[in-house]
């Protein structure tokens, strides 16, 4: 099993930035790759960014892109998405996720492991 847990979650003016964590522990070295999704309020669960095993490779939703970048540290377990440029729009529960498969997924029902999310929000 792999445990996750996210933070750097917050409140933030448009415009602003925030910066998000999501440690692993556990059978952490199970895992490939890794990914970011978030969940406004009476929305879906949509896809925001992921990383492949070894940091190399990296995709984006195209409304973040240019204004978020995701990252990870294998040596310390962890998962950060920089956000910069923050918009109210970009207001939702963050959630990391890992999964067993290579390469950047995209989809939700790849990952297997999430953790119980962050909240941020962006004021106008």
């Amino acid at each position: 099993q792999v445990q996750l847990v996210e933070s750097g979650g917050g409140l933030v003016q448009a415009g602003g930035s925030l910066r998000l964590s999501c440690a692993a522990s556990g059978r952490a070295f199970d895992i490939a790759s890794m990914g970011w999704f978030r969940q406004a309020p009476g929305k879906e669960r949509d896809f925001v960014a992921t990383v492949s095993w070894n940091g190399t490779n990296t995709y984006y939703a195209g409304s973040v892109k240019g204004r978020f970048t995701i990252s990870r540290d294998n040596a310390k377990n962890t998962l950060y998405l920089q956000m910069n440029s923050l918009k109210p729009e970009d207001t939702a529960v963050y959630y990391c996720a890992a999964t067993l498969l290579r390469g950047t997924r995209r989809v939700g029902a790849e990952y297997n492991y999430w953790g119980q999310g962050t909240q941020v929000t962006v004021s106008s």
